[in-house]
């Protein structure tokens, strides 16, 4: 405690960095190499979140996508995080491949930097809401290559049940990383005083059950029988109050709503986009290991999400995940009308 009157000081925050290593000693056959590559990954999110708000001001002077006072071109804020993210991960020299939203291919890492981690992420989910300075965030989810033979894209194709570890970083009031390595999940907000991400969410948990339902409503001509039955019911209960409605339209921002306040998501598929819209690897598969280790759930309406092997990188599938006792309630729909 700092002296009376003054505010006080943590002099033992811990931080991300300290919070890892600590898992790190729980198995005395780590290398620390997936220590050193969360290391890389804060990092890069250190560097979209000074971006992400100078975004504005770089608009306000015409700067964003266009040349700066100097006729150096500026890069937009979506390909500027991608870089980042790549360049940041493969300096790392901890991975083999990667897999981007902004990227067609998978990118197979120069020999002389490849290590033995696939990291696949959406380098900054919502971009579309950046120029009305909506919550924005990046999704990352990590695996462990399974041979030593040359990395393929076919690498990338494994289950949720095979992460290593994911999260999420959001970039609103204040800038948050939440991880989850498999036993748990916490959240370590960023202080800029001392440039750290520091935990204040220890051990997040999802609600059972929530009073919020996350869904783009415009879309609802095109929904399945099940999802048009499901929010009916919670915009008109046969008894208690009705939910509240809530869609923001960055996942990063509305699945941490979920979480936080208990709750459900949902990405349905549609007539016109009958696999859904999310991507599986860098948007659904690893938002569902965060939500299942919170004690939430994540289905496709008939199939848990983690379940599933993608057949191809930037695969897509449905999305309905928060509150366990929510989620439930939309399998059984699912089941009622044989989907």
């Amino acid at each position: 405690m700092s002296e009376k009157g003054a505010n006080p000081i943590d002099t033992e925050p811990i931080t991300l960095t300290r919070f890892i290593l600590a898992e790190q000693k729980k198995h005395p056959s780590a290398t620390g190499d997936f220590s050193q590559l969360i290391n890389f990954i804060q990092t890069a999110v250190k560097a979209v979140s000074s971006a992400v708000r100078k975004a504005g001001i770089h608009k306000i002077f015409g700067m964003s996508g266009t040349e700066n006072v100097s006729g150096d071109d500026q890069k937009k804020l979506d390909v500027l995080a991608n870089d980042l993210f790549i360049n940041m991960l493969k300096s790392s020299f901890l991975t083999c491949l990667l897999v981007s939203e902004e990227n067609d291919h998978a990118i197979v890492v120069e020999p002389e930097k490849r290590g033995k981690y696939i990291v696949t992420f959406d380098p900054l989910d919502g971009s579309s809401n950046i120029d009305c300075l909506v919550s924005i965030g990046s999704i990352f989810a990590i695996y462990r290559k399974k041979d030593d033979g040359p990395a393929t894209e076919k690498d990338c194709l494994q289950s949720g049940r095979e992460l290593v570890g994911a999260g999420y970083a959001l970039y609103g009031s204040a800038t948050m990383i939440v991880l989850s390595i498999g036993n748990g999940v916490n959240g370590f907000m960023l202080d800029p005083s001392i440039g750290e991400f520091i935990l204040t969410e220890p051990d997040i948990k999802v609600k059972p059950r929530g009073k919020i339902y996350s869904i783009n409503e415009g879309y609802e001509q095109f929904w399945d029988k099940a999802t048009v039955e499901y929010v009916q019911s919670k915009k008109r209960p046969k008894t208690g109050k009705p939910y509240g409605a809530r869609y923001i339209g960055s996942m990063v921002a509305d699945v941490h709503r979920t979480l936080v306040y208990g709750g459900i998501f949902m990405y349905p598929a549609t007539s016109e986009a009958p696999k859904g819209k999310l991507r599986m690897l860098y948007e659904s598969i690893p938002m569902a290991f965060i939500v299942e280790q919170a004690g939430g759930l994540a289905v496709t309406g008939t199939q848990n999400i983690l379940d599933i092997v993608p057949q191809s990188i930037h695969e897509r599938c449905p999305v309905f995940m928060g509150s366990k006792e929510d989620v439930q309630d939309v399998i059984e729909l699912y089941k009622k009308h044989g989907l």
